[in-house]
């Protein structure tokens, strides 16, 4: 691969704008692209982290392999533990809504679980948001709607084989 070029530190304002405009035009790849360009200059940059973060959960959409890898270590980049919480709760509940479309067996209970984990890190994000700032509580709500439209139910737990003693 030819060696990438680094962007200038006085972009990158210019530059989330862009990815934020890919990610809308549904192109997380570009989106992706930007947002790492800006990180190899600004590693710290939040609203960055938080764009590409959002970039990769994009494509959970499009079938295209997103490790739980890639997102956890964005996710300990977050400096504000309420961010840290909240978009935990995103990639849970966008996993959640992948596995209910796949619709194969065993998609429903995963898509339940992943749901109920997302409710769970909003409930953390909740005390922590700032003033005004209700977004938890609104996907908290969704999560519980998407359960209850779609009769989600946990896994019945399993019967422990018991075995005779000889």
């Amino acid at each position: 691969m030819p060696e990438l070029k680094s962007l200038h530190k006085d972009a990158i304002p210019a530059a989330l704008e862009k990815a934020e405009r890919y990610r809308l035009l549904n192109e997380p790849g570009e989106a992706e692209s930007i947002c790492l360009d800006i990180l190899h200059v600004d590693p710290e940059n939040q609203h960055a982290i938080i764009t590409l973060l959002l970039a990769l959960t994009d494509r959970f959409e499009k079938g295209y392999g997103v490790s739980d890898t890639q997102t956890k270590e964005l996710l300990t980049r977050l400096t504000s533990e309420y961010d840290r919480a909240y978009y935990s709760g995103i990639v849970a509940e966008r996993r959640a809504k992948m596995k209910l479309r796949q619709n194969t067996p065993g998609c429903r209970f995963q898509a339940y679980d992943l749901f109920r984990e997302a409710m769970s890190c909003f409930e953390k994000a909740e005390p922590l948001r700032p003033s005004g700032h209700d977004d938890a509580i609104l996907r908290w709500n969704t999560c519980a709607r998407i359960i209850s439209r779609n009769n989600l139910v946990p896994r019945e737990p399993e019967e422990p084989i018991e075995f005779p003693l000889e």
